[in-house]
C-alpha cells in the first residue's frame, strides 16, 4: 500500500473507532469519511460495506491491544505492565461494545473468535512470562484463564459510570496473579 493510501486507511480506522464508540455502528459513514479527510468514495474503496469497516476497526483495535504488551514491558516492571495492559483491555472492550451487534454477524465463525482469543491470550502470556521470570507472577496462572477473568470484568463493568468498578475488579484479579504483595511487585492499587 502506498504511504498516502496507508495514511488514509489508518485515519479511517481511527475516526471510525471513535465514531462507533460514540454513536454505535449506525454512525454516518459520510461523516466518518469527512472527519478522516477523505471522500466517501475512498471509504467505500477500502471498506465496501459498513460491516467490512466494523470488522476492520475491531481487528485493528485487537492488534493495538496485543501490540501494547511488549511496549509496556519495555517501560514498566512486569506487574505494572500487566496492570496497564489489563486496563487497556477494559477500555478496548468498552469501545467494542458499540460494535457488538454488527460484530455478532461479522464474526460468526468460531475460527475468527478463536483466532482473536489466541492473539489476546498470547499478549497476556508475554506479560505473565515476564512476571514469572521476574518472580512477581505465579507460574501456575494460565493466560487463557486470565483472559476469561478479564472478559468477565468487562461484561459487568464497562457500562456508563462503571470504570471505577472495573478498575477495582482488575486490582482483585491481579492480586490473584501476583506472587508477592503489590508494593513489592512494582504495582500498587
Amino acid at each position: 500500500m502506498r504511504a498516502d493510501a496507508r495514511l488514509n486507511h489508518d485515519r479511517l480506522l481511527a475516526v471510525a473507532a471513535e465514531a462507533f464508540t460514540r454513536e454505535g455502528t449506525g454512525a454516518s459513514l459520510k461523516a466518518i469519511a469527512n472527519r478522516a479527510g477523505v471522500g466517501i468514495g475512498t471509504l467505500y474503496r477500502r471498506f465496501p460495506t459498513r460491516e467490512a469497516l466494523v470488522e476492520a476497526v475491531y481487528r485493528n483495535e485487537v492488534a493495538h491491544v496485543c501490540a501494547a504488551a511488549p511496549e509496556l514491558l519495555a517501560t514498566m516492571p512486569p506487574a505494572g505492565a500487566l496492570r496497564a495492559w489489563m486496563e487497556r483491555f477494559v477500555d478496548f472492550m468498552a469501545t467494542k461494545s458499540g460494535m457488538a451487534d454488527t460484530l455478532r454477524v461479522v464474526l460468526v465463525s468460531p475460527d475468527d473468535v478463536m483466532h482473536t482469543r489466541g492473539l489476546l491470550r498470547d499478549a497476556i502470556a508475554i506479560l505473565l512470562d515476564a512476571g514469572v521470570a521476574a518472580g512477581t507472577a505465579r507460574a501456575d496462572v494460565d493466560p487463557y484463564d486470565l483472559l476469561m477473568g478479564l472478559g468477565g470484568v468487562t461484561l459487568i463493568a464497562t457500562g456508563p459510570g462503571q470504570r471505577d468498578l472495573a478498575l477495582r475488579l482488575l486490582d482483585l484479579l491481579l492480586t490473584g496473579v501476583l506472587a508477592q504483595k503489590a508494593d513489592d511487585a512494582g504495582w500498587t492499587a
